[in-house]
């Protein structure tokens, strides 16, 4: 009986043991198979906002622009006048500190609810058969010192007056009671067929047919305006001639900027009558640059494909007046090579320097940047650049920082962040419609205004020609 019974006992214990085991196991082994898998969602989700965090550069702190200059009575008066250079630029919180998104919405939108300020359009027949055009907007209120001053603005590469970065900052201007001119580049305009077979380069190219001789670094007593100066100097001429009593502030952005510190560096007389002039992310050397353009770091080289195809579109889009049956500039192996180009320094070897007589594309380079020219400018000059800016590498902006160590009317001011021509400000996430830049440079601009209005006697234009006392307070 005893032994019937254990075997009794054992068969019906034995599963029901074996099961209580195997139920243990699976009690036990069941938590931790979420556990694992919230633990790689947590360690997902940290990932992606590191990434987040570092591409947003949302660690890095915002600052006062970093500001160089000699220490001069106008230096002086011009910070303390124009305080947005010398406080803290607060960019958008949370995509604002990233110069690829300010530059990409600068790219894609110019400006958020951008005017539509009114303006006449100006057409210049030039020597070669090109014919120039400008936009003219009356000021919409008299200037704060009672003068008449106009802006003559040189917007960048394959830009012109209707862009909405121009559209705000003249409406801006307009408002503060400047005249404003701006230059539309060559060919820019989808609606203004060109009149010959030439256009606008990015880099200053040199138009032989309109003046003889080479480009120097001298100032000359003559006038002589070369390449994209020229047109920009057909618009000065006609302001100059049709406003009598007006003065000039001079703006050039990115490419318009190189285009304008050329433009007053190489002749003398072309500072008659400029108050000063203000210049933003521009990149002072082609032929430096275009060694950087070429590199993967921040991405430069998809930004220079971006732009080459940009081109392409802007040459093949005048292919009828560029490349006609009367031009025997152009062959057909160098426009094969246009469509198959990706890069800016590509268009350039097989297109236009052969177009303008150049031998090599350093010699084309070389010629025509205004780093050649800018030490003859003695206007006041504002140079501003981003630090974040991803088509101006960081090597560039020695020449500017070395230019305001050395001359007493240069200011090289360097923002944190801003991207290239971004600059917005705002809280979070939506930025403002006017930017920095544009409130920068009408702050300069009034600065200066008021400045020649109440400078001391000894004081003409940045130089004092005896000793001079502290200005008044």
């Amino acid at each position: 009986m005893p032994l019937r019974a254990f075997s009794v006992d054992y068969t019906h214990i034995s599963p029901r043991s074996n099961m209580s085991t195997h139920d243990g196991e699976v009690h036990t082994i069941a938590p931790e198979l979420p556990a694992m898998f919230d633990g790689m969602k947590l360690a997902a989700v940290a990932t992606v906002l590191y990434i987040i965090v570092r591409c947003l550069n949302l660690k890095s702190p915002t600052a006062p622009p970093e500001i160089t200059y000699q220490d001069t009575p106008l230096n002086r008066f011009l910070l303390k006048s124009c305080p947005l250079l010398t406080k803290e630029y607060i960019p958008p919180l949370l995509w604002g500190k990233s110069g690829h998104l300010q530059t990409a919405l600068y790219g894609k939108m110019g400006r958020v609810s951008s005017p539509h300020p009114y303006g006449l359009r100006k057409y210049l027949p030039m020597q070669d058969g090109a014919t120039a055009t400008f936009d003219l907007f009356e000021p919409l209120g008299d200037h704060r010192t009672g003068d008449d001053v106009t802006m003559v603005i040189c917007p960048g590469i394959g830009n012109h007056s209707e862009k909405h970065y121009i559209r705000t900052f003249v409406d801006h201007s307009q408002k503060q009671g400047y005249r404003c001119a701006v230059l539309n580049h060559l060919g820019a305009l989808p609606n203004i067929e060109l009149t010959s077979p030439r256009m606008f380069t990015y880099d200053l190219d040199e138009a032989p047919t309109l003046c003889e001789g080479e480009a120097s670094s001298t100032v000359s007593d003559e006038p002589n305006s070369a390449g994209c100066t020229w047109e920009f100097a057909a618009m000065v001429g006609y302001i100059k001639k049709t406003y009598p009593q007006t003065q000039l502030i001079v703006v050039g952005f990115s490419l318009g900027g190189n285009i304008v510190c050329k433009f007053l560096g190489e002749n003398r007389t072309n500072q008659d009558r400029v108050l000063c002039c203000v210049s933003v992310c521009q990149g002072y050397s082609a032929l430096r640059a275009q060694e950087t353009f070429l590199q993967w770091d921040q991405c430069r080289r998809f930004y220079n494909f971006l732009m080459a195809d940009n081109m392409k579109k802007i040459i093949l889009s005048h292919r009828g007046s560029l490349f006609g049956t009367s031009s025997t500039k152009m062959q057909d192996a160098d426009l094969s090579r246009l469509y198959t180009a990706t890069s800016l320094m590509q268009i350039d070897d097989n297109i236009m320097r052969k177009f303008h007589g150049h031998a090599s594309l350093k010699e084309y380079y070389e010629k025509e940047s205004c780093v050649h020219y800018i030490h003859n400018v003695n206007v006041p000059l504002l140079l501003v650049n981003s630090a974040d800016d991803p088509l101006v590498h960081q090597s560039l902006l020695t020449i500017p920082r070395t230019l305001a160590e050395k001359k007493p009317n240069v200011i090289f001011a360097l923002t944190l962040h801003g991207g290239h021509l971004g600059f917005f400000e705002g809280a979070v996430l939506f930025p403002q419609p006017l930017t920095w830049m544009d409130k920068v440079i009408v702050g300069y601009a009034n600065a200066i205004c008021q400045w020649e209005r109440q400078k001391p006697p000894c004081q003409s234009g940045t130089q004092s020609k005896k000793p001079c006392s502290e200005e008044k307070p």
